[in-house]
């Protein structure tokens, strides 16, 4: 797994690089100036539909969920090391979604208030497996580096995509909120304008989600709200990271889709159980 950056012959893109002393010392500066872009409207579109499959898995049940959180492990997975330059990287790729599997497994194995010890669980296990993988590896040192960052934070964010199924086990109706919040969200920063106006308007559609859960939603008022602020929060975030650094095609459709959801994972299961 090497990176196209540091590669020999490549340019970021992956496409053939200019050689020579002016290529060279124009490389760290146009580095220095890479693009913020986000992924748009299609990539916002289709997060936005898996947001939707999340949501109506989550209204019946853990298992329902599980096909859901399945993909966006695999897509977190697959767009992770893309956008950090790092294609082809099958083994680090299986890697990272066999983690994601085995989290998933252990959630809906364990109890419910075990759901925390055995994600960290398999984690500790993973984050060996990561590190007997790199072993293997060839490259120069720096690659080598690079490529373990690149594996190492792969897994994490896969693994961490399965608190979906553990918020799922707290309160399906919250994973339904927050996932609908950050499809919101999704769609209101592709709107195309100003950038603090798409902030506002994605900020604005995810309270909008809340707000419509409060009134609608038995057993769900204030903490609709916070459930959605929450969403519509870490999809900003995510978009903004899949924004970052030589973004292409294949980084939106991947890195842009699913780092919304896979960002939002980590906060709706402590929302959920310290809300509901």
């Amino acid at each position: 797994m090497t990176s196209p950056e540091t590669s020999p012959g490549l340019r970021p893109g992956g496409g053939p690089a200019s050689t020579g002393p002016r290529a060279e010392a124009a490389g760290p500066r146009h580095r220095a100036r890479s693009p913020i872009i986000p992924p748009g409207i299609q990539p916002a579109a289709l997060t936005a539909l898996l947001a939707g499959l999340l949501a109506a898995g989550a209204a019946v049940g853990q298992l329902a969920a599980l096909p859901a959180v399945v993909l966006l492990q695999a897509v977190t997975a697959a767009g992770w090391f893309r956008l950090n330059g790092m294609w082809p990287a099958r083994q680090g790729i299986a890697l990272a979604f066999a983690g994601g599997l085995a989290a998933d497994a252990a959630l809906v194995l364990a109890d419910r208030d075990r759901a925390p010890e055995a994600v960290i669980g398999v984690l500790g296990v993973w984050f060996v497996l990561v590190l007997v993988l790199q072993l293997r590896h060839r490259g120069s040192p720096d690659e080598r580096l690079d490529s373990l960052i690149a594996t190492a934070a792969s897994t994490l964010l896969t693994i961490a995509a399965a608190g979906h199924l553990a918020a799922v086990d707290v309160s399906g109706a919250a994973v339904a909120v927050t996932a609908c919040a950050v499809g919101a969200a999704a769609l209101g920063r592709a709107v195309p304008g100003p950038g603090v106006l798409s902030v506002a308007l994605a900020l604005l559609l995810a309270g909008g989600v809340g707000a419509v859960a409060a009134d609608r939603v038995s057993g769900m008022g204030g903490e609709a709200l916070a459930l959605a602020a929450a969403g519509g929060v870490c999809a900003l975030i995510g978009l903004r990271v899949a924004s970052y650094d030589f973004p292409s095609r294949f980084v939106h459709f991947t890195a842009g889709v699913a780092l919304p959801l896979t960002a939002a994972a980590p906060a709706v299961y402590p929302l959920a159980r310290a809300l509901l």
